[in-house]
C-alpha cells in the first residue's frame, strides 16, 4: 500500500482551534479523521480530540492488519466516541455537552469507505474533478438538497454532532475503488465556506500535495478575512508517484501487528465497546442530575 499524505491546520479570527485531525495505517489498512469542535459549547477542543482519539483506539485494534467489515468498525467507533464525549461531560459535572463535527475514512484493499456527522466533509477528486463529497448534515444543505432557497438560512445550523444528548445522525459511504492518483481531502468548514468544490478540485490537482494543500488553506484563510474560521485538511493520493518523496508512506515493509499513528494517544475507558442506547441515556441522565444540582446550590 502506498500514498501520499498531508495535514496542516491553520486558526483563522477565531479565539481558538478546535479542530483536530490525523491519520492511522498498518501494513495492509489506514484511517484518516478530522473533527471540528463545535463553537458556542463548552470545551470543542476536548470534544475533537476524544473523538480522534476513539477512532485511533479502535482501528488500533480492529485492524489486524485490515479492519474487514468496515462500516461496522466505522459507525461502531463514531458511537463509541459519541459515548466518550457524553461520559466526559457526566464525569466533570458540566452543564452542557462538548460537540464536534467528525468526518473520518478507512482505505484496504484498494476500497474506500467513509461516515461522517454534521458539515466536515471529504472530497474525493480524479482528474480534476470532484468524484464525489459527503453531504452536510445542515439545514442549508437539506433545502438545497430539496431544491428550495438558502438565501435566508444561516449554513452553519447543523442538525446533529457528536456530543449532543440526542443520538447522532450519520451517514456511510462506499465502497469506492480507488484509482492511481485519486486524491481525497477531509476538511472543517473553514476550507469549503470560501473555496468552491471545483474550485478545491482545481486546486488540489495543480501540484504535489505539500504544495497544493497549504495553498488552498492560504486561499480560504485570505477569503474568510480578520473573522475568518480555522482552516483544518487531512489529504491523501492514493499509489502517489515515486518522486513525491517528502510525504510519501509505503506500507510495504510493515509487520503484521505494526501500528502506526499521527493521533495523540488516548485510552478510551474500557467498557466503552459495550456502550449501547441504554448507556448513553445513563450518561446524559447524570448531566441532568449534575444540572439539578447545581440548580439547587444557587437556590
Amino acid at each position: 500500500m502506498k500514498f501520499s499524505v498531508y495535514q496542516i491546520s491553520r486558526q483563522g479570527g477565531r479565539e481558538r482551534n478546535e479542530d483536530r485531525m490525523g491519520y492511522a495505517y498498518t501494513r495492509e489498512a489506514g484511517l484518516f479523521v478530522l473533527a471540528d469542535g463545535m463553537g458556542g459549547h463548552p470545551e470543542g477542543a476536548m470534544a475533537a480530540q476524544l473523538a480522534l482519539q476513539t477512532f485511533s483506539a479502535y482501528f488500533q485494534k480492529a485492524a489486524n492488519p485490515t479492519v474487514g467489515e468496515v462500516p461496522e468498525f466505522l459507525s461502531s467507533a463514531l458511537m463509541a466516541a459519541h459515548h466518550q464525549i457524553i461520559r466526559y461531560a457526566a464525569e466533570n459535572g458540566m452543564l452542557d455537552t462538548p460537540r464536534t463535527t467528525l468526518v473520518a475514512s478507512v482505505m484496504e484493499r484498494g476500497h474506500m469507505h467513509w461516515i461522517h456527522c454534521g458539515d466536515s466533509r471529504l472530497y474525493v477528486v480524479r482528474d480534476g474533478e470532484v468524484v464525489t463529497r459527503t453531504r452536510d448534515h445542515s439545514y442549508m444543505e437539506q433545502q438545497a438538497h430539496l431544491g428550495r432557497s438558502t438565501e435566508h438560512i444561516n449554513r452553519n445550523i447543523l442538525f446533529t454532532c457528536l456530543g449532543s444528548p440526542a443520538k447522532p445522525v450519520y451517514d456511510i459511504s462506499g465502497p469506492l475503488q480507488l484509482h492511481e492518483g485519486d486524491r481525497v481531502l477531509l476538511c472543517s468548514d473553514g476550507l469549503w465556506g470560501t473555496v468552491k468544490d471545483q474550485e478545491i478540485a482545481t486546486e488540489l490537482s495543480r501540484a504535489p500535495l505539500e504544495q497544493a494543500v497549504p495553498e488552498l488553506v492560504e486561499m480560504a484563510l485570505k477569503r474568510g478575512g480578520p473573522r475568518c474560521d480555522n482552516v483544518t485538511v487531512v489529504a491523501m493520493e492514493w499509489e502517489t508517484p515515486e518522486e513525491f518523496q517528502s510525504t510519501r508512506v509505503s506500507t510495504d515493509d510493515i509487520q503484521d501487528g505494526v501500528f502506526s499513528s499521527t493521533i495523540q494517544s488516548g485510552v478510551p475507558d474500557p467498557t466503552v465497546e459495550d456502550m449501547d442506547d441504554a448507556a448513553i441515556e445513563r450518561s446524559i441522565a447524570e448531566i441532568n442530575e449534575a444540572i439539578r444540582r447545581t440548580a439547587e446550590r444557587k437556590t
